[in-house]
């Protein structure tokens, strides 16, 4: 299972599924970030945390955390 997280700066993910439950999903789904949607990572912090993705159009900022929840192929 690849995760957002262990993507590559400079490279475009599509989401293959998203993992966790309630509020924390609803919030990310929120963001805009929902299955079959393209991200390009764009920068990663230096100690990991946040990444700084594009997603339909927009710049956004996730944590660690988060980015560990999304799913990738």
């Amino acid at each position: 299972m690849n995760t957002l997280r262990e993507a590559k700066v400079g490279t475009t993910v599509q989401v293959a599924r998203l993992h966790g439950e309630g509020a924390v999903k609803r919030r990310i789904m929120d963001m805009g970030i929902t299955k079959g949607t393209s991200l390009y990572v764009r920068k990663v912090a230096p100690l990991g945390d946040p990444v700084e993705i594009t997603v339909r159009g927009y710049e956004l900022s996730i944590r660690k955390a988060d980015a560990e929840m999304i799913e990738t192929a």
